[in-house]
């Protein structure tokens, strides 16, 4: 299964074409042994998920990578998911589903 979301804003520009493409490619050459080091983990199941957050441009970036795997646990492939986390960080309090109107 393949997805690709078009985001209006992006934090890393990227278009369809990086469907299927090796994630070291996405990456900075000066980061890509981390990379490696974080898909044997996946591989090994010793790890399922990577997570750093950066700041970029004045906004908080969490990343994180999760390892996708079959029913019997076997290692397919990684999921990257980025998100601004600037907002969030603001919030405080709650809001309740029951607090929620259109």
């Amino acid at each position: 299964m393949k997805y690709f979301n078009k985001a209006e804003e992006r934090t890393f520009v990227r278009t369809k074409a990086i469907i299927g493409r090796k994630v070291q490619l996405c990456h900075p050459q000066k980061s890509i042994h981390i990379v490696n080091r974080i898909l044997e983990a996946f591989k090994t199941g010793e790890k399922d998920v990577a997570e750093f957050w950066i700041n970029l441009k004045n906004r908080l970036i969490h990343i994180r990578y999760f390892a996708v795997r079959n029913k019997d646990g076997e290692y397919l492939g990684t999921l990257e998911v980025t998100q601004d986390i600037t907002e969030i960080k603001k919030i405080e309090g709650e809001r309740r589903l029951l607090d929620w109107k259109m």
